[in-house]
């Protein structure tokens, strides 16, 4: 049985996702759909699938899922357009809204201009550095600049998991990393049961950072929210940045502001932006 839904096309500085109204329609399947709007010859193209459905303890619940039709808990691109099209849609009212994730419930700042969300900036919630909590299958009460060894080759590694897990490495030339060969490699590493994403990151000074990101179940994505969060506590963990300072951290689709707070929360800032609406029916 074929069926017809709507859908908007959004992006956090190229991270890409199909968002559909969940208090309009119901989607069956939607890991299954996932695959099927993903894939960027045969679909529509994105990053995955965003839910944005009626919550009993927030403005909205958004629910995640990758390209691979595995669900994730925490998308930070994602929240922001997840508040962008709320706002614009008028599920909500107020430049200041609530969603909850399967990583807690998250408040988002909204910054409008003639009625459309440009900016939003998310508390992201504390950063997580107990290796069991992340996880980690190493003893202690964190995992920073610890030796990793994949593939043959030693690693100084940093955990951090911002509602999703993530490796944190420090490293120079990464545009000259082939990711396609060793993102996978950390991704499947069993130190990490639940599979990991991975940060190479380059300093380019104290209030700088250049990263490339390979997401479990999508692979090497151009931006990642809960990633730049994640990099920039392991930077300030690290000694190469400081706590209480807005860090810009560029990614290949652009720009994101993030500040590790000295009660341990971390706020990210960065645009959301709407591509097309459209209608599928598979």
């Amino acid at each position: 049985m074929q069926m017809t839904f709507r859908f908007t096309k959004m992006h956090g500085t190229g991270n890409d996702y199909v968002y559909v109204n969940g208090f309009e329609q119901e989607i069956e399947n939607p890991g299954e759909l996932s695959i099927r709007i993903s894939d960027r010859h045969f679909g529509i193209g994105s990053d995955g699938l965003i839910l944005i459905v009626p919550s009993k303890v927030a403005d909205c619940r958004m629910r995640m899922y990758n390209a691979d039709g595995s669900e994730g808990a925490m998308c930070g691109n994602g929240i922001r357009c997840v508040a962008k099209y709320a706002y614009e849609h008028g599920i909500v009212h107020s430049d200041r809204i609530t969603v909850e994730t399967q990583s807690g419930i998250k408040t988002l700042d909204l910054t409008v201009e003639d009625g459309k969300v440009t900016y939003v900036k998310v508390n992201m919630g504390v950063a997580v550095l107990e290796p069991a909590c992340i996880p980690v299958t190493a003893e202690g009460d964190d995992f920073i600049s610890q030796p990793l060894v994949v593939d043959g080759k030693e690693y100084k590694a940093t955990c951090v998991s911002m509602g999703n897990p993530h490796c944190v490495i420090f490293t120079d030339h990464i545009d000259e990393m082939d990711l396609e060969k060793i993102g996978p490699k950390f991704e499947n590493h069993p130190m990490f049961p639940d599979r990991i994403n991975t940060e190479f990151v380059e300093v380019v000074d104290e209030k700088t950072l250049r990263m490339r990101v390979w997401e479990r179940g999508s692979g090497e994505t151009i931006s990642c929210g809960t990633g730049t969060c994640a990099v920039t506590v392991a930077a300030v963990l690290n000694g190469l940045c400081k706590r209480e300072q807005e860090i810009e951290i560029q990614v290949r689709g652009g720009k994101l502001y993030d500040t590790y707070k000295e009660n341990g929360e971390v706020y990210m800032r960065g645009p959301a932006e709407t591509v097309f609406d459209g209608e599928m029916t598979i």
